[in-house]
C-alpha cells in the first residue's frame, strides 16, 4: 500500500472530479483542478532539482496555494515545513537553518521576512505564490510526467517546529503513516461521523498548525468534503460565511466559541451546522454551556499534541459531548495514566498521560531524540485523570508550556529574549488563565541593581524579536523572584509570592 498522504486527494478526486473541493477568496475549485495543480507543483519541483526527503518551508496563511503546495510536496516525496506567517525574520531564520530547507514559499505579506531570513542560508530559494517564479514552477510541471513512487509509512512527510523548554525550537517528525492513521481513526467514528463527503467544512484554523492541517484539512480531503477556507477569524464575518456557504462542520478553538457567545445571530447563521469540534486548548465549561444556550448546539471537545498527529482523544468517540472532558482515546491508540514512579493510578486520580499508537511521531529532528520509548510509549508531560465513565479530563501540564489560542508558547524562549536587555537581571514568564485566549503570557522582570527597566521597554524589545502571540500581554517589574535552594527560579512559588492579582499590569 502507498502510504503517501496525497493519496487522500487522489482518491477523493477519482470519486467526484468535477465536484467543488475548495472555496477560497470568492472562487470555487474542483477536485480535478486541485489534484492537477498538486501534480504540476510536484513535477515542477522535481524538474527544479529537488529530491525526495528535501524540505520545503511554507510561510503562508490559509489559501488554496497552501493546499496545492502541501499535497504537491508530499506527492514528490518532499517534506513540508509549515511556519507561522506571524514569525519574525529571526525566528524563521532559525527554523530554516535547522531544517535545511531548499525552498521557502511566501506570500506578499511575508515576502520581506522570508527574504531576510533566507539570506544567510545558501541554497534556500524564496518563491512567492502567484509570482512569475511560482507560475514557472507550475508551467514546468505541466509538461512533465511524475512517476508515482510507493511511499512507505515511515517516510517523513511533515516537520513541525515547537519550541523546547530550553527556548530552542524542536522539529517534530511526522511520517506519512502517522498522519494517515490519525485521519483514518477519525474517519472510523460514525456516531456521529467526524466528516462525510456531503459536508461543507469551514477551515479558519491556521493550516500551519497541526490541528488545522491534519484534523481539519487532512480529514476533509480524505472524506471528500467541500472545504471553505478563511484566512482570518472575525466572529461576525465567520458567521456570514457559514450562513452564505451553508457550512455543516466546523473545527474550532475555544477562543472562537467564546467570541461567538457575544456575537448576535449565531443560532440563525449556524442553522445548517451539524457538528462542532474544539481543540488546541481546554474549552472552559462556562463557554461550552453558554454556547449551547446561544446556538442550540453542543461542542465536541478533543485533545491532542503535535507529536501525536494530533488527536489523542475526543468526545466523538462516545458520541456524547461533556463539559470539561476531552473524551476517550481514538480506536487504535493506547493511553496510560501513570504516577511519578511509573505505576498505574487509581480511577479518578491524576497522573502523566502516556500514549502509544501508529499516529505518534518519530521523535525530534533530525535524529529522533525525545520520541517514544523502547516500547513505543510517548510521555506527553500532560497530567490527566479518567472519570467513572472512562472519559479523560486534563488537569495540568508538567511542562511549562503556555497555550495562547491553542498555540504553544514556551516561557524559556521569551525569557531568553528579555534577558538580552542590558538592564535586566532576570525574568520569569508564566501563563495565567485568560477568558479570551485560554492563557495570557505574563512576564515578571527584575532590574539589575541600580538600573531601571520599564514595562514599555520590555514590550518594545519583545515585539522586535517575537511573534505577536508570544509577546507578554502583562509585564510587571518586581524587586525579586523566589528561588529554590539550587538558585533556580521557583515558578511554583510565584503565585504564593505575588498572588493571582499580582499579575496585573
Amino acid at each position: 500500500m502507498n502510504a503517501n498522504i496525497a493519496g487522500f486527494l487522489r482518491a477523493s478526486t477519482q470519486r467526484h472530479p468535477d465536484a467543488v473541493c475548495i472555496i477560497a477568496g470568492g472562487r470555487e475549485y474542483t477536485w480535478g483542478e486541485i489534484d492537477r495543480a498538486a501534480d504540476d507543483f510536484a513535477a515542477g519541483l522535481v524538474q527544479r532539482g529537488l529530491h525526495a526527503g528535501d524540505r520545503v518551508a511554507m510561510l503562508l496563511g490559509n489559501c488554496v496555494e497552501f493546499v496545492i503546495a502541501y499535497y504537491g510536496a508530499a506527492r514528490a516525496g518532499l517534506v513540508s515545513v509549515p511556519m507561522n506567517p506571524a514569525y519574525t525574520s529571526a525566528e524563521v531564520a532559525v527554523l530554516l537553518a535547522d531544517s535545511g530547507s531548499r525552498l521557502l514559499l511566501v506570500q506578499p505579506e511575508t515576502r520581506q521576512v522570508g527574504e531576510d531570513s533566507a539570506a544567510a542560508l545558501p541554497g534556500c530559494e524564496v518563491v512567492e505564490i502567484g509570482s512569475d517564479e511560482w507560475d514557472r514552477i507550475m508551467a514546468t510541471g505541466q509538461g512533465a510526467v511524475l512517476a508515482e513512487v510507493m511511499t512507505p509509512p515511515e517516510a517523513l512527510a511533515l516537520l513541525l517546529f515547537t519550541a523546547g523548554t530550553s527556548g530552542r525550537p524542536k522539529g517534530a517528525m511526522l511520517s506519512h503513516g502517522a498522519l494517515r492513521s490519525n485521519v483514518e481513526m477519525l474517519l472510523a467514528l460514525t456516531e456521529p461521523p467526524a466528516v462525510v463527503d456531503e459536508d461543507i467544512v469551514l477551515i479558519v484554523l491556521p493550516m500551519f498548525h497541526v490541528y488545522g492541517l491534519n484534523t481539519a484539512l487532512g480529514l476533509a480531503v480524505a472524506a471528500g468534503a467541500t472545504i471553505v477556507i478563511s484566512d482570518r477569524f472575525d466572529p461576525k464575518d465567520a458567521l456570514d460565511l457559514i450562513a452564505a456557504r451553508r457550512v455543516t462542520t466546523i473545527a474550532g478553538a475555544p477562543a472562537m466559541y467564546q467570541a461567538w457567545c457575544a456575537t448576535p445571530g449565531v443560532r440563525e447563521a449556524m442553522a445548517t451546522v451539524r457538528l462542532l469540534s474544539s481543540g488546541g486548548a481546554p474549552l472552559p465549561s462556562r463557554v461550552f454551556e453558554q454556547f449551547e444556550q446561544v446556538s442550540g448546539l453542543r461542542i465536541y471537545e478533543g485533545y491532542g499534541m503535535t507529536e501525536t498527529g494530533p488527536v489523542i482523544s475526543t468526545t466523538l468517540v462516545s458520541g456524547e459531548p461533556k463539559a470539561g472532558s476531552v473524551g476517550q482515546p481514538l480506536p487504535g491508540l493506547e493511553v496510560r495514566i501513570l504516577d511519578e514512579d511509573g505505576g498505574e493510578v487509581d480511577e479518578g486520580d491524576p497522573g502523566e498521560l502516556w500514549v502509544r499508537g501508529p499516529s505518534v511521531f518519530a521523535g525530534y529532528w533530525p535524529d529522533g531524540a525525545g520520541g517514544p520509548d523502547g516500547e513505543g510509549w510517548f510521555h506527553s508531560g500532560d497530567v490527566a485523570y479518567r472519570d467513572e465513565g472512562g472519559d479523560l479530563h486534563l488537569v495540568d501540564r508538567r511542562r511549562e508550556v503556555i497555550l495562547v489560542n491553542g498555540f504553544n508558547v514556551y516561557p524559556r524562549e521569551i525569557e531568553i529574549v528579555i534577558d538580552d536587555l542590558p538592564d535586566v537581571a532576570e525574568a520569569a514568564v508564566v501563563g495565567v488563565p485568560d477568558d479570551e485566549t485560554g492563557e495570557a503570557v505574563t512576564a515578571l522582570v527584575v532590574p539589575r541593581r541600580g538600573a531601571t527597566v520599564t514595562a514599555e521597554q520590555v514590550a518594545e524589545h519583545c515585539a522586535t524579536r517575537l511573534a505577536r502571540f508570544k509577546c507578554p500581554t502583562v509585564i510587571r517589574v518586581v524587586e525579586a523572584l523566589p528561588h529554590s535552594a539550587t538558585g533556580k527560579i521557583a515558578k511554583g512559588r510565584l503565585r504564593d509570592v505575588y498572588g493571582d492579582s499580582g499579575y496585573g499590569s
